[in-house]
């Protein structure tokens, strides 16, 4: 009796000592996250979707972390805004909304699709791919909607909020990140390919072109097709030329992906493990594992005491 009750005690104390380990200890600060505002940098910019009620734009607020209003400058995307900055249709209903913090030379460009469920076309790599054409860099963006969205009212809105700020991107580039946003969306649709597919062909293209810094449009039209073979995707001869006019006006623009080939290398990491993700099996037999695990355990400290 005396034994079990030692052993019992024994297992009591690893168990406690695991969950220490693996629960990290806070310093208490009274309940208080007060958010500090980065007197260089500037305070975070939000920018909701016009078309959101009051009960939503509330719900938007708490899922983008806006805890004090007064901390963020908020501003407010249109359909107006929609056909100024991305070629949409004014009259467009806008949902999805944006947090954008600026962050330091060097940090790169992270997105956070809070509400992954909801933006149903453009994925944060899309979003990453898309930013970084139009030349946008060093910044963490969240996103959110609170109804099923394609998500193109928040990069409008990423859009107006850097023009707002004064820090007014190239139009050209804008125009054409949209455009990029376009063909990627379209070929996941019409080509049957994943999202993650999609971009990971773009980023790859994208990361050719800063090594190899095409000349001609022919050279631009060889790095699609050794990606596509690369990549083992096979496209119609109308979307593998929308392929190469998107390049071919990248490359017209000078667009310096070489500035930005570590997060393109990023992205590339990031589409991989999806990737992987979608392949893995679980494990019928983990649970037996554990159960053989613990059995294991069990009978070397009964070993211990006897």
């Amino acid at each position: 009796m005396k034994k079990m009750a030692r052993i019992s005690l024994l297992i009591l104390l690893i168990f406690g000592f695991l969950a220490g380990m693996s629960i990290p200890v806070l310093a208490d600060d009274g309940g208080k996250d007060d958010e500090v505002i980065n007197e260089k940098l500037g305070v975070p910019i939000v920018v909701y979707g016009d078309t959101l009620s009051d009960d939503q734009k509330a719900k938007v607020r708490d899922l983008l972390e806006v805890t004090d209003p007064d901390a963020v400058k908020e501003f407010s995307v249109t359909g107006q805004d929609a056909a100024k900055y991305i070629d949409g249709d004014p009259n467009s209903r806008m949902f999805s909304s944006a947090k954008i913090v600026r962050e330091e030379k060097g940090a790169g460009l992270v997105i956070n699709i809070v509400t992954p469920e909801n933006i149903t076309q453009v994925t944060s790599e899309m979003y990453s791919n898309a930013l970084l054409t139009a030349g946008v860099e060093n910044a963490t963006v969240d996103v959110a909607s609170p109804v099923k969205v394609t998500g193109h009212s928040a990069l409008t809105g990423i859009y107006k909020a850097y023009d707002a700020e004064g820090e007014m991107l190239d139009k050209e580039r804008m125009e054409l990140a949209n455009e990029e946003l376009d063909v990627a969306t379209d070929l996941a649709e019409k080509e049957g390919m994943t999202q993650e597919k999609v971009t990971e062909l773009l980023t790859e293209i994208k990361k050719e072109i800063a090594d190899q810094n095409p000349a001609t449009k022919e050279e631009v039209e060889q790095i699609v097709k050794e990606q596509l073979d690369k990549l083992e995707i096979s496209l119609s001869e109308e979307d593998r030329q929308l392929l190469i006019d998107l390049f071919e006006k990248m490359r017209d623009l000078n667009i310096d992906f070489d500035k930005v080939k570590s997060q393109l290398e990023d992205i590339t990491s990031t589409i991989k493990d999806k990737l992987g993700d979608l392949n893995i099996d679980i494990d019928e037999g983990f649970w037996e594992k554990v159960s053989n695990f613990f059995k294991d355990l069990l009978n070397k400290l009964t070993s211990i005491f006897e």
